[in-house]
């Protein structure tokens, strides 16, 4: 089993690079407690807001989550913090009904080594 060393790294584990962020996927689902009935009354006017993000440039891609519990978007923006304002412009996050977990990616760093020394 891997021993973390006193620098955070795992040895025997290769150290990656961490990338350069490019997007935040955001997982948003409805506050526990929270029913549809307080959710679908402001779903025209989240739509819309959504839909104008969207045109914004903002929001990449959108998707409703496999188990019905919530969306998924992928932001155009650099930081969690910069996700977090973006989505709190929308009417659900207003009304505080929505929890959000916000996950900042970026390239694949392993695929670097693809393209050989200096390349790091």
């Amino acid at each position: 089993m891997p021993q973390q060393t006193q620098s955070g790294a795992v040895s025997g584990v290769p150290s990656v690079s961490t990338p350069k962020i490019t997007a935040v996927l955001v997982i948003e689902t409805a506050k526990q407690g929270v029913t549809a009935q307080q959710i679908m009354p402001i779903i025209p006017e989240e739509i819309r807001a959504t839909v104008k993000l969207y045109l914004d440039g903002k929001i990449q891609q959108w998707y409703s989550r496999g188990d019905g519990k919530g969306v998924v978007f992928l932001l155009d923006a650099k930081t969690e913090d910069e996700a977090r304002a973006i989505m709190e412009t929308l009417p659900l996050a207003k009304e505080q009904l929505m929890d959000q977990q916000y996950v900042p990616v970026g390239p694949l760093m392993p695929l670097r080594a693809l393209i050989g020394p200096g390349a790091q």
